[in-house]
């Protein structure tokens, strides 16, 4: 007997023995939601591993109805978890929002802000290679979401994801915004190095806007925080743009820091347009041909009065 057909034979039977476990007799008044509800979702675990995935999924549902009739809040939550780490398996991303939602509300009602962000966050991480709009909406909840536990480290983890996404889908002025929310937090955490990191994402964010006037001004704001090598760089940087200077421009966003950074911003660097420098007329190459111009221009004016 194959392993597949071993776990759908002790799939059946588990619920068989829920269904038992659920109905009532003349000395048998109430369902046993609590003993049918594990029995569902050892049922449930039994097909996933015999990769019957709609069996699976049906069994976690059944399960989540008897956790909820007895109240248990956590554990019908961590079963629509289970239904959504399915959906990889089903290929049915796009179904993921409507678990992973309950899943969070399930958790809070439970009183467990820091499992909902979790479980946003597994979703998020399950859908931001085909979903990323999707992907973003689950980070910004979480950060909602553990603000509520003023765990102040926590959601600037979760806010730095939202900004490199955002920098990700070119989403430039809601990621200023979200960098200068992650910036907030770090100050109440008084991570400064980190605030020094974020100062120069932000500035690249707002360059490849075309806004190197606020560029300036948040360097001005937060450049206190950055290291000296940051430090020189961000200013040389930004008086490249002040003079429209490309080719130093160009050297400053190759600076190894910068291509060091979280990738999202490494390749940005890369994408942002470069000032388009000034057109300097061309001046006499030396003293002679100056005079050359200058006798050129008095032949012309004896011309012009002779014709008078």
């Amino acid at each position: 007997m194959s392993l597949a057909t071993k776990k759908i034979a002790e799939a059946e039977e588990l619920v068989r023995q829920a269904e038992k476990s659920l109905k009532t007799s003349l000395l048998k008044w109430v369902p046993d939601y609590d003993s049918a509800a594990d029995e569902y979702s050892k049922a449930a675990t039994a097909y996933r591993i015999a990769k019957a995935f709609d069996k699976s999924k049906e069994c976690f549902l059944k399960a989540i109805e008897c956790y909820k009739n007895n109240k248990a809040w956590f554990h019908a939550a961590k079963c629509y978890e289970q239904i959504f780490l399915l959906a990889k398996e089903t290929n049915t991303l796009a179904d993921v929002d409507e678990y992973a939602s309950k899943a969070c509300t399930l958790y809070q009602q439970h009183g467990s802000p820091e499992a909902a962000a979790s479980a946003l966050d597994k979703a998020a991480k399950l859908t931001e290679q085909k979903h990323p709009e999707l992907a973003l909406r689950f980070y910004q909840k979480a950060v909602e979401v553990i603000l509520i536990e003023d765990s102040t480290r926590q959601a600037a983890e979760f806010c730095s994801k939202v900004s490199r996404l955002l920098v990700k889908l070119q989403r430039y002025d809601e990621a200023t915004n979200a960098i200068k929310k992650e910036i907030g937090l770090n100050q109440q955490t008084e991570s400064y190095g980190q605030i020094g990191r974020l100062v120069v994402a932000l500035t690249l964010v707002q360059l490849a806007r075309g806004d190197s006037v606020e560029a300036e001004k948040s360097f001005k704001e937060w450049g206190s925080c950055c290291e000296p090598e940051e430090v020189q760089t961000l200013q040389t940087l930004l008086q490249a743009f002040d003079d429209e200077d490309p080719e130093l421009a160009a050297r400053m966003l190759h600076a190894p820091f910068i291509r060091h950074m979280d990738v999202e911003y490494a390749i940005l660097s890369k994408n942002i347009p470069l000032p388009k420098g000034l057109d300097i007329k061309k001046k006499p190459q030396d003293a002679n041909d100056a005079q050359k111009g200058l006798g050129e221009e008095e032949e012309e004016d004896g011309e012009g009065g002779g014709l008078c």
